[in-house]
């Protein structure tokens, strides 16, 4: 009976509108699985690229009707990533960028029981203002020492009771959160992305902008040592070439014995050495 449904709520039929509109007006659409998102992250990234991104947030057979009913190249690709909610993204950037810009908007939450933590946990000594009772038994529990002081819970010493990479149960999440304390560092990647009639999965978008810049400039050293090696003079490296060629005529020219006003003092020294060595053989000899 759903399946053929025709109409909308108001706020439904907004966003099948928008799915219909926005694929026309801008030139790349991205698609965001919202099963790996928390919705605390969504809030600051719209924020962040409000004038560039149009977000729509939406189930997948709505979503499916309305792209079906498009005649864009590449478009019926996509309907097949819509599986569950999903959150488009509209944007005339590239999905590679959008994707670095993703990357860069990390933020820190709460754990979840299962949580893996992104940095050592640091419990630090304080007052947590709790009043003593079965939150003793948690703190206990989690290996944070404690003391009553004034009618409340003091963390008597900082404590790490998770290291970076380790598992986080479902209590000490609980507890970090009364502590106010995110030690998960939550990101978001695209799942899929179309451009120009050009579909993306998800490992194609990712880009490691360190090790790129690395070898960007790897490149660019070994070209400068192939244009000095080969003569060939650029802005970049003509103090380098010149500097090259003066120094293999200053060796000719020792080495030949031809002298000018730079090389005439080691010309001269390098005679008198190999005249004392001669001579200094000549002295030694001694007729068979």
């Amino acid at each position: 009976m759903h399946e053929n449904r025709t109409v909308y709520p108001k706020r439904k039929a907004e966003m099948f509108k928008q799915l219909q509109e926005f694929p026309k007006k801008y030139k790349v659409m991205a698609i965001i699985k919202m099963s790996k998102v928390r919705s605390t992250q969504i809030l600051p990234l719209r924020k962040t690229l409000k004038g560039d991104v149009e977000f729509v947030s939406i189930k997948d057979k709505v979503a499916q009707k309305a792209l079906e009913q498009l005649d864009i190249p590449g478009i019926k690709d996509m309907v097949g990533e819509l599986k569950g909610q999903v959150m488009f993204m509209f944007t005339d950037m590239s999905p590679f960028k959008l994707n670095v810009l993703l990357a860069k908007n990390k933020i820190m939450m709460n754990a979840r029981g299962g949580d893996i933590a992104s940095i050592d946990i640091v419990v630090p000594a304080k007052n947590t203002g709790i009043a003593p009772g079965p939150m003793l038994t948690e703190f206990k529990d989690a290996g944070i020492p404690t003391k009553i002081d004034q009618g409340t819970i003091w963390i008597a010493k900082d404590s790490t009771p998770v290291k970076k990479g380790e598992a986080i149960n479902e209590k000490l999440a609980a507890l970090l959160g009364k502590l106010d304390i995110k030690p998960v560092e939550a990101g978001i990647s695209l799942y899929s992305a179309l451009e120009d009639g050009l579909k993306y999965s998800e490992t194609e978008m990712i880009i490691d902008v360190e090790k790129i810049r690395n070898e960007f400039a790897q490149a660019h050293q070994e070209a400068v040592s192939l244009s000095i090696e080969a003569a060939y003079i650029t802005a970049d490296n003509i103090s380098q070439i010149l500097g090259k060629a003066s120094q293999y005529a200053r060796s000719l020219s020792i080495e030949s014995g031809f002298m000018t006003n730079e090389t005439k003092e080691q010309i001269l020294q390098k005679a008198d050495a190999q005249a004392k060595g001669v001579a200094g053989q000549a002295k030694d000899y001694t007729p068979a």
